[in-house]
């Protein structure tokens, strides 16, 4: 099975960016990827996916703030985050359905006000 690792969290003020890093033991080419996040007494949320070819999706509350991107020939997915806000604190993890669901151990995300 394909192994997640994430990287590039840590803590920043509200309106500054983070850039996240997911390199992946194997292929990701055809297979979705994308980033979910969990904060403590939080459902999880899928905040941007990547279909290898389409176009990404974003939940709304990061639309227009985050980007998804993904490099086949790295087994790379990168999450750019700008305009951060303190709601956006959160453990962040990389995923991907490679074929099955796997995701990796995650990188925590603070953002202060």
């Amino acid at each position: 099975q394909v192994q997640l690792v994430e990287s590039g969290g840590g803590l920043v003020r509200a309106g500054g960016s983070l850039r996240l890093s997911c390199a992946a033991s194997g292929g990701i080419r055809t297979y979705t990827v994308g980033w979910y996040r969990q904060a403590p007494g939080n459902q999880r949320e899928y905040v941007a996916t990547s279909l290898d070819g389409g176009t990404p999706t974003y939940i709304d509350s990061v639309k227009g703030r985050f980007t998804i991107s993904r490099d086949n020939a790295k087994n790379a997915v990168d999450l750019q985050m700008n305009s951060l806000k303190p709601q956006d604190t959160a453990v962040y993890y990389c995923y991907g359905y490679l074929p099955y669901f796997t995701s990796g151990r995650g990188t925590q995300v603070t953002v202060s006000s």
